[in-house]
């Protein structure tokens, strides 16, 4: 069953009552949140071997045997599976069928519309289908502005506007820095535009967009580098795929503002938000070796990328470091 989002709250504070929750989408951070949030709501607990069952990409034919075992200290199990996808599909529905008590949540990010996986979690009455994206706009500052509220931390507006201008699309991410921030200002305190500044740096140059640069600049070594981190750190192929077309949306617009006359550091300034001071250096370099049709070009390749993703039993990994490797030469347009 489809949950809307003004429900997602409710439906993940009342995980116990459903047999099975999917969650799915681009946002791994928030995947990973809301599936911990279910998973401790009916076990207590995420990491207890007698009552939570993690299952990886390797464990996953484990399935059926974890949701049917008994639970050895009394209570209702949980098996919480990684990485789900489409192959996940036909032991799922097996467990359906059959009468057990575990809940079982499943983390399946990038999973296709089309997806059997999400089919048959959104066409079954006790399965909850979740969507996990990245969130923008006013409910990144809600999500923002209330953690730091509940530490009773105040942040001015221009801090905060700044503040949500170079934060990542992962939730992850946006937790991390929410919680340097809490760090830095203290229990009660209070956070300017400086304050913030000093404290975040350059919150964009995360590992996802420092592949992305060093790719554009050349820099092969320090683009696997970058790229491994953040895959370590849980970010996903089509993760990848937005940060680098949002990086390239942005090195076209300011080479398009300089074919039209403008001046390269006036361009730059009026992007919004603005290019990082820390970023400046590099945005030039990609600047200097991409003109603006073989930029449009990447940016083309790029989609075709997420696209091939998305692909049931595509070999996502495999694409994402090809594409990170392909970006290191300039293409011909």
């Amino acid at each position: 069953m489809k949950i809307d989002a003004r429900n997602i709250g409710r439906t993940l504070d009342d995980a116990g009552s459903w047999r099975a929750i999917v969650l799915h989408g681009d946002d791994t951070g928030l995947i990973r949140e809301r599936a911990a949030q279910a998973v401790r709501r009916v076990s207590g607990t995420t990491d207890d071997p007698f009552q939570v069952a993690q299952l990886d990409r390797e464990t996953q034919d484990r399935l059926e045997e974890e949701a049917t075992a008994l639970s050895l200290i009394g209570g209702r199990r949980v098996v919480w599976v990684r990485d789900g996808q489409d192959s996940l599909a036909p032991q799922f529905k097996r467990v359906l069928d059959a009468s057990t008590d575990a809940l079982i949540v499943i983390e399946a990010p990038g999973v296709t519309a089309r997806s059997k996986l999400r089919a048959l979690a959104e066409a079954h009455k006790q399965v909850a289908s979740i969507a996990c994206y990245p969130e923008e706009g006013r409910a990144l500052s809600q999500t923002v502005t209330e953690a730091l509220a509940q530490a009773g931390v105040t942040i001015d507006r221009d801090a905060l506007i700044w503040l949500l201008g170079v934060l990542g699309a992962d939730r992850s991410g946006v937790r991390g820095e929410v919680e340097k921030l809490l760090l830095y200002a203290g229990p009660n305190g209070r956070l300017d535009l400086p304050a913030v500044q000093d404290c975040v740096g350059d919150a964009g140059g995360n590992s996802l967009e420092d592949a992305a640069f060093s790719a554009l600049c050349g820099n092969r070594m320090m683009a696997d580098q970058a790229l491994e981190r953040a895959l370590a750190d849980g970010a996903n192929p089509v993760a990848v795929a937005r940060t680098v077309l949002g990086v390239l949306v942005r090195l076209q617009k300011v080479a398009q503002a300089v074919q039209d006359g403008q001046g390269r550091a006036e361009a730059m300034k009026s992007l919004k938000p603005p290019v990082f001071f820390k970023r400046t250096a590099t945005f030039g370099q990609a600047l200097d070796r991409w003109s603006l049709p073989a930029l449009t070009l990447a940016a083309r390749e790029t989609q075709a990328f997420e696209l091939a993703c998305k692909q049931s039993a595509s070999p996502d990994l495999a694409l994402c470091r090809r594409h990170i490797a392909s970006l290191c030469t300039v293409r011909k347009a």
